[in-house]
């Protein structure tokens, strides 16, 4: 998978529109398209500004397998989950967390 298709997958499943991952950005909803599509490629400046609202790492949007983890089967599942959550409820289940270690 290229950084086109990663991009927009992980935008999607964090259920954010083109606009909103701009808003939370600051890179223009035009430049977003253009890397979604494949017509551009981003600067390491643009792609680290991308990858935090989306939650994920410069690391992962380069990783050649989507099998190659450092994660057991049950951490990458809490992490896909966390993911998915608003940022509200992430920091809610983080604050839960530490209270169970």
């Amino acid at each position: 998978m290229d950084i086109a298709e990663r991009l927009k997958k992980a935008r999607t499943a964090k259920n954010l529109s083109v606009y909103k991952l701009s808003q939370i950005s600051g890179v223009s909803e035009t430049h977003i398209r253009d890397l979604e599509r494949g017509d551009r490629n981003p600067s390491f400046d643009t792609l680290s500004r991308l990858v935090k609202p989306l939650g994920l790492s410069l690391a992962e949007m380069f990783r050649d397998s989507e099998d190659v983890s450092y994660l057991n089967g049950n951490e990458r599942e809490l992490v896909e989950c966390y993911r998915m959550l608003s940022d509200e409820r992430a920091e809610k289940l983080l604050q839960f967390l530490k209270t169970l270690v």
